[in-house]
């Protein structure tokens, strides 16, 4: 039996947006490149011409899932960064805003990572949509806030004195690698689905702990 695909006149968001779904779960599974427009038009229930009326070609919903995709998840870690929030509970914030994002789609860091490697424009490009065109504007601010945060920690004798960006980039690292090596991790360690599900609870609880500890002065 064909399965019927669903119509869609001009404009229709609800369309846009369950072919928007569909590309990200696509992408995220086989990658951009390895990924076809027929398996989205199926994963959407419509037909290829109206993949190519909303957004004309692969590459331009590959951007528009990167937008919809990482524009989730970057504001929402700048806000934290930039937040007056005291810094241990930045920690708790970062963990466990990325750890509840990834586990909703575990192969999401594959993804950014894969898109980011082909297309670093990208990133770019993001922040300087959300910062009207100053991508400045957005980093820097929040970025200098926590340094000068860190400062503050280290002259209070709370922490050890630290860099910023290394700071940054090892709690990112420590949030993403899981994910981003969980096939390793599933062959090397015997996981299943279910036991990296409660792997990743129990880091959860574990990792600001071990965040805090190395920090210290």
């Amino acid at each position: 039996m064909v399965k019927k695909k669903a119509s869609a006149h001009p404009h229709d968001g609800e369309t846009e947006q369950r072919i928007l779904n569909a590309a990200k779960a696509v992408f995220i599974r086989h990658g951009t490149a390895g990924a076809r427009m027929q398996d989205i038009a199926e994963e959407a229930d419509v037909n290829q011409a109206l993949l190519h009326y909303y957004f004309r070609s692969k590459e331009k919903l590959s951007e528009a899932v990167f937008r919809d995709t990482a524009g989730r998840m970057f504001p929402a870690l700048l806000q934290i960064v930039a937040s007056d929030q005291p810094l241990t509970e930045k920690i708790d914030g970062i963990i466990d805003m990325y750890l509840t994002t990834m586990s909703r789609t575990p192969f999401l860091p594959g993804y950014m990572i894969s898109e980011l490697h082909h297309h670093p424009e990208r990133i770019t490009q993001l922040l300087g949509h959300m910062s009207g065109g100053d991508m400045a504007s957005v980093t820097k601010p929040a970025f200098e806030k926590l340094e000068k945060q860190l400062a503050a920690e280290a002259r209070a004798g709370r922490i050890r004195r630290m860099n910023g960006a290394q700071f940054f980039v090892n709690l990112l690292s420590l949030c993403v690698f899981p994910f981003a090596a969980r096939p390793m991790l599933r062959a090397a360690l015997g996981f299943d689905d279910e036991d990296f599900a409660k792997f990743i609870e129990q880091r959860r609880k574990e990792l600001p702990v071990y965040v805090r500890s190395a920090i210290q002065p």
